[in-house]
């Protein structure tokens, strides 16, 4: 493995941390996740057309750019940085995969060049709170997680001239509530042919309720979707056995990508509370200067490049065969928490206020460890798949 970016890479990085810091300061984050959308379409217009970057990690055949998982996560440690408020995650990291993957001729040629455009987002729409199982970052996704034929979840049903109906209800959708585009898990079959697959379905579709939920973290809005008799396209072919396959690969690309924009929050919050201890005052000297202050900051910072190499790494290995995508989002989601702890901590009182944006790195460590953690569970299925803990025979 070779540690050292490239100038590509170091170019993206520069380019759109410059687009950031003029685009998304403070005033402007709150007044886009106060928004309908829930972000700033102009922003979004932005890294579209200037760089690219939903289409980012597509291929060049379909109007992408061609890049790596690699050059996706460090995009997303620079978003993550700024907690930019965007339909990236849901649309280039969860949906646009997908569509690669399974999706027919057709469905790639019509979707995908208009995602990598930036004219279409997306989102996944998994029943319940199973995001990481479907995903197979805290368990095996070969359960009855999209509904079991039971009630609850969405459920499928074929019409007599091969077209689907779906009907049901999904929680926690990221970005559910303006993506142009959802694919909806759906069970299908009833007890006789029990299985689940995957359906592209319109954001204006007929029957289609879309709400915004009230999110902990107002930087990635979420919504509950419901569908009564709504009209799916079968994503690809009925196949549940690849489906659950390359959502599992998705899983540890995502968990990659989601580390390494965790690991950008993490260090942007500790950079600023850098900046705060060498400026506030106390007994005569800025509170930097305490030996209890550089050791508590010590410890963080040591935790945060931890985390920043783990999810380099994780980002590489996605294109060389090793599955570490979930340990690395463990890694990141910790250390940005700690470093959003400390954060609130060492700006006193004004640090959980509406007025200052530390409350929104620990807001954002929260959420995601509730999205895709928690991180124990993260660590004891990378435990498991790695057979850390199986009884070992000893032959003396």
């Amino acid at each position: 493995m070779d540690a050292s970016f490239t100038a590509e890479q170091d170019e993206i990085r520069r380019t759109l941390r410059e687009l950031l810091t003029k685009r998304c300061g403070s005033d402007r984050l709150r007044a886009a996740v106060d928004s309908p959308a829930g972000h700033d379409p102009a922003l979004w217009a932005a890294l579209a057309e200037q760089l690219g970057l939903p289409g980012l990690a597509l291929p060049e055949s379909y109007d992408g750019v061609g890049c790596t998982t690699t050059e996706l996560a460090l995009a997303c440690e620079e978003t993550g940085r700024f907690l930019a408020p965007s339909p990236l995650l849901a649309t280039a990291v969860l949906a646009a995969p997908l569509v690669l993957a399974l999706g027919s001729e057709t469905q790639r040629a019509t979707l995908l060049p208009r995602i990598a455009a930036g004219s279409l987002t997306a989102a996944l729409a998994v029943p319940g709170p199973a995001l990481t199982t479907a995903l197979a970052l805290t368990g095996p996704n070969d359960g009855e997680w999209a509904g079991g034929g039971r009630a609850g979840g969405v459920q499928a049903r074929q019409q007599g001239d091969g077209g689907w109906r779906l009907y049901g209800q999904v929680a926690q959708v990221l970005d559910g509530h303006s993506a142009q585009l959802l694919l909806v898990a759906a069970h299908a079959g009833g007890f006789a042919r029990s299985r689940t697959l995957l359906f592209v379905v319109a954001g204006d579709a007929d029957g289609l309720v879309r709400t915004r939920q009230t999110a902990l973290d107002a930087t990635r809005p979420q919504a509950r979707i419901e569908l009564r008799d709504v009209e799916g396209e079968l994503l690809g072919a009925d196949d549940s056995p690849r489906l659950l396959r390359e959502l599992s690969a998705l899983g540890d690309t995502a968990a990659a990508v989601l580390a390494a924009e965790a690991v950008g929050a993490a260090d942007r919050a500790l950079e600023r509370t850098v900046q705060h201890v060498k400026q506030r005052e106390q007994f005569g000297r800025a509170i930097g200067s305490f030996q209890a202050v550089k050791h508590r900051l010590a410890d963080v910072y040591v935790q945060v490049q931890a985390a920043k190499s783990a999810a380099y790494y994780a980002a590489w290995a996605v294109g060389n065969g090793e599955r570490v995508g979930g340990i690395a989002l463990a890694q990141a989601l910790e250390a940005l928490r700690g470093a959003a702890a400390e954060g609130i901590q060492l700006h006193g009182g004004i640090g959980f206020t509406w007025e200052h944006e530390a409350h929104l790195y620990f807001k954002r460590a929260a959420g995601d460890e509730l999205l895709f953690g928690p991180v124990h569970r993260l660590r004891a299925y990378a435990a498991e798949g790695a057979r850390l803990f199986e009884s070992r025979e000893v032959t003396v």
